[in-house]
């Protein structure tokens, strides 16, 4: 398979950035698409060319660092999967694939196709620590969770953190993102000494981080490698309205 490449170089933070053509050819339909940029790097490094600099760990869907929008959307049209997962297979032979990567506010450029994400870990930092018994495993049965709460909060946890859904909302909203880091604590008999002061601390630190509000498009769901629901995004605002409340009322 031949394709025609659109892939965004910039130097750094400060730099001006715009987007190069690239060709490609003998890429088989198989290929994954980061294993097609590890082909075009070294091309390109057999031509004495910068290699386009991009970010990847497991390759697994695993880690969230793959983060690239391509063709205008995060990860890729292949969805729920994170752009590792993502095939040549997917786009017809001879395309043209914008390569671009994630556009918020708080995710600013490192270089090429690399992003600083580090605003959602301090997001989940802000959340601070669980008063749970450390040491051996207690006993599975001591702690009584209800399936329900247990699935849910299991759901959430699948977050791997990635930013797809900041880079796909128009507000460049990471509402969804923190309220799985929220949630899935908050469901659990582990998280309630902390749970007021968590949603505080964790909202807040979102705010000041720049991102935006969420206004109900539903493009972060869309996008989420995990599937992810925006209910969690309504159990988030409950959970943030009853700690400020009791805040203000000293408790």
């Amino acid at each position: 398979m031949n394709f025609k490449l659109k892939i965004w170089r910039q130097l750094g933070r400060d730099s001006k950035g715009k987007l190069k053509p690239y060709e490609i050819s003998g890429i088989s339909p198989a290929t994954s698409f980061l294993e097609m940029l590890d082909i075009l790097n070294e091309q390109l490094t057999a031509h004495g060319t910068e290699p386009v600099a991009f970010d990847s760990d497991c390759r697994e869907g695993i880690c969230g660092t793959c983060s690239l929008t391509i063709n205008g959307e995060a990860h890729g049209p292949s969805h729920p999967a994170a752009a590792c997962q993502l095939y040549m297979r997917e786009f017809k032979d001879g395309a043209t694939i914008t390569i671009e990567p994630f556009r918020a506010r708080s995710f600013p450029i490192v270089k090429d196709l690399v992003i600083n994400r580090s605003a959602l870990d301090r997001i989940v930092q802000a959340g601070g620590f669980v008063s749970a018994r450390t040491g051996s495993a207690p006993e599975a049965n001591s702690t009584p969770v209800p399936k329900h709460k247990a699935d849910l909060a299991m759901e959430a946890a699948a977050c791997i953190g990635c930013g797809a859904c900041a880079a796909a909302c128009p507000n460049a909203s990471a509402m969804l993102f923190t309220s799985a880091k929220i949630s899935h604590l908050a469901l659990l008999p582990q998280g309630q000494p902390e749970r007021r002061r968590r949603v505080l601390r964790m909202v807040r630190q979102m705010d000041a981080e720049g991102f935006g509000n969420c206004t109900n498009t539903y493009e972060c769901e869309a996008v989420c490698p995990a599937e992810i629901s925006v209910s969690f995004i309504a159990k988030m605002n409950r959970e943030y309205a009853i700690a400020s409340l009791g805040e203000r009322l000293g408790e």
